[in-house]
């Protein structure tokens, strides 16, 4: 069982594991090499808080193990992946869900931003599946001005409930740029479609998931609880977020309605999508969108697809670049730690020479994948930058993995564009 990253703040960071230490002992229990599934490791692992847990400890260059008694307590969450200026005007935030803790997480990060010059800002919501309603608004609100809808609810038996923004918002001047993809989903498709329908931003990406219905819950005496759909949530412009359930198989499409994007070719053309005249809306400014589920982006970016990119996508698919990474820093964490000790050093020293990029082939050679020299001269920028990423994420986390990998990210780079030329 190996640590990749301990959280932040949470009782393994506390009592100083490490990433790359490997838990060979659970309360006096052998762990290592007895095939332990992840979910029994995690059961082992949790309990009650208050209560400990004794973890035997193998960490390199150290004889023996070290021993560990952890005092089980909440793991904190987190819904801000990374926070950081692109340019010296342009920031950055991506968020992974809409948490309690959202807002408060957003608006530390803004402010920071801020301080450092930002005048304008790329929001990744892209795999965002939503979350809380109010955390939703709260974001949402940030950006438009006081009265502008940010969502509202209506449902057969239930009234129509709109949500305005207040006069609260510190980014009601700020250039905006939304990223979405198809699995953003939910309270982030709330967001997207407020920003959208009140011409307050750019949205870049593919139609997202389509994920939009109230529910209610309903509690009974015994524990157990009913959760009731009461109404859809819609857009200001008057679109349905949520996709239909009427197709001709019913809930057998609706679910696998994501998989024929792909077959009927919305993920690699925007000419493949065909839109319903019918739900067709305007915004304030003139421009159209269209309902129908999700929310479609006003600058579509595909898929890329290229036969070329084969010999990458299998490299991928396999995860061999991420686990020749992992190995990599694991093997040699002590060094690279001490030659670069922050992420500023790595980002602008560290290479990817022709040596380890040997070593790298060697491995994936011996992992299945047979090296193909054509497919990988074609596409050494990418894999050079995704194994630097990857290496540089096992040093120093998230905030290590995004400003690298974000040179080969295509819906990235056109909102760096996008906002860049409107310097001009």
């Amino acid at each position: 069982i190996i640590v990749i990253q301990t959280i932040p703040g949470g009782p393994s960071e506390k009592v100083g594991l490490m990433p790359g230490d490997r838990i060979v002992m659970l309360d006096d229990s052998l762990v290592a090499g007895t095939g332990i599934t992840n979910r029994l490791a995690m059961k082992k692992l949790k309990g009650k808080r208050g209560t400990k847990v004794k973890v035997g400890i193998f960490r390199r260059k150290l004889k023996g193990l070290i021993d560990f008694e952890i005092t089980r307590d909440v793991i904190p969450t987190f819904s801000l992946d990374i926070a950081y200026m692109v340019t010296d005007s342009i920031g950055y935030i991506k968020l992974n869900q809409f948490t309690a803790t959202t807002t408060d997480e957003f608006k530390e990060a803004v402010k920071k931003l801020q301080d450092q010059g930002m005048g304008k800002l790329i929001l990744d919501l892209r795999d965002n599946t939503g979350g809380y309603l109010q955390s939703a608004i709260d974001i949402s609100d940030e950006f438009l001005k006081k009265g502008e809808m940010i969502v509202y609810t209506e449902g057969k038996n239930q009234p129509k409930e709109t949500f305005d923004a207040t006069s609260k918002g510190s980014l009601e001047i700020t250039e905006l740029i939304i990223l979405i993809n198809e699995g953003t989903a939910s309270a982030s498709e709330i967001v997207a479609g407020a920003i959208q329908d009140n011409d307050r931003g750019v949205i870049i990406g593919r139609r997202s998931f389509g994920k939009g219905l109230v529910q209610r819950q309903l509690d009974f005496p015994d524990g157990s609880a009913l959760r009731l759909t009461v109404a859809r949530y819609y857009t200001p412009t008057g679109r349905c977020i949520q996709k239909p359930y009427d197709q001709k198989n019913g809930f057998e499409d609706y679910y696998s309605e994501s998989y024929h994007r792909y077959l009927n070719g919305e993920m690699e053309d925007q000419d493949s999508i065909h839109f319903n005249d019918s739900l067709k809306y305007v915004t304030p400014g003139g421009k159209i969108v269209y309902g129908g589920g999700g929310i479609m982006p006003d600058v579509y970016m595909p898929l890329e697809r290229d036969e070329q990119l084969k010999y990458y996508n299998t490299l991928l698919q396999n995860g061999l670049i991420f686990k020749f990474a992992f190995d990599y820093a694991d093997r040699n964490r002590n060094r690279l730690q001490n030659d670069y000790p922050d992420f500023e050093s790595f980002n602008k020293e560290f290479i990817i020479t022709e040596s380890l990029m040997k070593e790298f082939d060697e491995y994936t050679e011996q992992n299945g994948v047979k090296y193909d020299p054509k497919g990988f001269e074609y596409a050494k920028d990418k894999v050079d930058t995704l194994l630097k990423a990857y290496i540089s994420r096992n040093l120093f986390d998230d905030a290590g993995f995004y400003p690298i990998f974000h040179q080969i990210d295509k819906p990235f780079l056109k909102a760096v564009e996008l906002l860049s030329d409107k310097i001009s």
